[in-house]
């Protein structure tokens, strides 16, 4: 494991502990996995790399473990693709934006007070209550425009 994997892990460890929810080994291993990926990575990708250790898993113990790491807001989810991806900052609360690369795959996770603002706004504006909020841009990430140029 890459020291980047070893300190999400340490990290969310400490989390779960403060908050008194358990850190199971599968939910541990799906986030060792999410991590160690460096890009999103989808469900049935996560069953497979289950799949080669040394306790199978089913889809079903793959979204359960899912949803308990979202709920500890220790991943996101990425609506548009379908896959989850590490979170940057798991130790507090915060609404994120994600630039997702088309050429090879990248998400960064950043947090705009302003996007987040004018979104509140524009949907105030419009008698719109959000239930939940994910912003997801579509684009070429700085190295793959560098290496197209």
């Amino acid at each position: 494991m890459n020291p980047d994997t070893d300190g999400a892990l340490a990290r969310a460890a400490a989390l779960c502990g403060e908050r008194g929810v358990r850190l199971t080994e599968q939910r541990r291993r799906v986030l060792a996995i999410l991590c160690a990926a460096g890009r999103p990575v989808g469900a049935y990708e996560i069953l497979e790399a289950l799949r080669a250790g040394p306790r199978p898993a089913a889809p079903p113990t793959v979204y359960r473990a899912l949803d308990f790491l979202l709920e500890q807001g220790l991943i996101h989810r990425l609506e548009s693709l379908h896959a989850w991806v590490g979170c940057d900052h798991p130790g507090r609360p915060h609404l994120s934006e994600f630039l997702i690369c088309l050429e090879c795959g990248g998400v960064t996770e950043i947090e705009d007070a302003a996007v987040q603002q004018s979104l509140a706004r524009l949907a105030s504006g419009s008698g719109f209550a959000p239930r939940r909020r994910v912003v997801e841009v579509m684009g070429t990430c700085a190295d793959c425009a560098a290496k197209d140029g």
